[in-house]
């Protein structure tokens, strides 16, 4: 069976999220976007682990279901097509240590089957962190220490290391992280079999690093706002169960790839400093510091990649896993109607399309272009585009988010009838 698996997620009780980031509105949002699996987030957070436990029911796969089904508020009007929406437990967690003075931080995220199997992580992770601290606790504990102990928690418990060229809090990042996943995992390097790509990367960029061969590249949204559900996506075909995912991350039976954020359109693509509004491409020439205050640059993901790299992109185009773009639906509607995403006018383009195809999904990679063009002809241009990566873009840095487009200034004036469709 063919599903869409959303497993990097958080609550309201992590750092820097919103507020309204429940249960309940990342299962709203789910059923919008068309996605199957959503990971619930910061079980290790005691108060969390309690409103999950009060609010979800076991499926008999792995996978839980809300107990009471809400309304669909989050965007009024909108018929998105009927499915189950099951939840995967799963939290994230912030690794700090330091090796030889130099020191390290890099997040990881955990997977349990059951609440049984969650209480014993947690019940293990307390003695080197505040668990109420945040959603994402932060642990006093080397990275190959803590895969140690989820190996042992349960045969059934996973870990996987999260956006791991992210400059900042990941395994390989420019920042803090390690010249390798053998540095960083160490005895248990071999224990590994996936590894999350970041908003800033996706598989091709990956496939230059050879130390990642082998092991499945996976992508999730992480999301800190619901509505943000669905930037990146894995695809499976196998069971819809815990078990039957997980062997598929394993041994890459049933597993079908990705859909991808545009990495330009990620926040650390580029090299650069935003206070002085510095920004360096990887093919660009630069000191390693801002030419404005002389202010260390952030070294971005692209740029990261290239120090790491022992294969040439041609040579990775030819192993890599099945990976398509995707780009959020109101961004491509903005760009149609010369508003904001959050403008009501697009809004309402918005509510009108998923009540037509369904889903967010369905538009963005499954509708026949020709359906999408009887519908609205300038966003078959657009989705059509987006299938072919036939994009324009400004690429993000230092914390700064990219843009993605997918007109030239003329053509959104142009008559349907003299726009090139194909």
């Amino acid at each position: 069976m063919f599903f869409i698996a959303d497993l990097h997620t958080h609550s309201h009780y992590a750092g820097a999220t919103s507020k309204f980031l429940c249960l309940e509105t990342m299962y709203q949002w789910a059923l919008i976007k068309g996605i199957d699996v959503v990971g619930t987030g910061d079980f290790t957070h005691p108060a969390w682990i309690k409103e999950l436990e009060e609010k979800l029911q076991p499926a008999g796969n792995g996978f839980f279901t809300l107990k009471q089904l809400p309304e669909l508020t989050v965007l009024p009007g909108a018929k998105p097509q009927g499915r189950t929406v099951y939840f995967c437990l799963s939290t994230e967690v912030n690794c700090e240590y330091a090796v030889n003075g130099k020191q390290y931080k890099n997040h990881h995220l955990i997977y349990a089957p059951d609440f049984e199997t969650a209480r014993h992580i947690n019940k293990a992770l307390a003695g080197y962190g505040d668990l109420s601290s945040d959603g994402r606790p932060t642990l006093l504990l080397p990275a190959h220490e803590l895969l140690k102990i989820v190996l042992d928690i349960a045969p059934r418990a996973f870990f996987v290391p999260a956006h791991i060229w992210t400059p900042w809090f990941s395994t390989l990042g420019s920042k803090n992280g390690h010249a390798s996943l053998q540095d960083c995992f160490k005895d248990v390097t071999n224990e590994l079999f996936a590894v999350e790509t970041s908003l800033s990367a996706d598989p091709l960029m990956c496939r230059r690093y050879a130390e990642l061969d082998g092991l499945t590249l996976l992508s999730n949204s992480d999301v800190h706002s619901a509505h943000k559900l669905g930037r990146e996506v894995n695809l499976l075909d196998t069971a819809q169960d815990y078990d039957a995912m997980f062997n598929a991350f394993k041994t890459k039976q049933g597993f079908s790839g990705t859909w991808e954020y545009y990495p330009q359109r990620g926040k650390y693509f580029n090299d650069g400093h935003r206070n002085c509004n510095i920004s360096f491409g990887v093919e660009e020439v630069h000191d390693a510091t801002c030419p404005v205050c002389r202010k260390p640059l952030t070294v971005g993901v692209a740029h990261r990649v290239e120090q790491l790299a022992n294969r040439s992109e041609q040579e990775a185009a030819g192993q890599v896993q099945p990976f398509k773009y995707v780009l959020p639906l109101p961004e491509i509607f903005a760009e149609i109607a010369g508003f904001s995403e959050s403008s009501l006018k697009v809004n309402a383009l918005y509510v009108k399309a998923i009540s037509h195809f369904g889903t967010e999904f369905n538009i963005l990679h499954q509708v026949p272009i020709q359906d999408i063009q009887r519908y609205h002809h300038q966003l078959s241009v657009a989705v059509d585009r987006l299938r072919q990566n036939k994009k324009h873009f400004t690429a993000g840095y230092d914390g700064a988010h990219g843009r993605v487009w997918f007109f030239d200034k003329t053509e959104l004036n142009t008559k349907p009838e003299q726009m090139v469709l194909f």
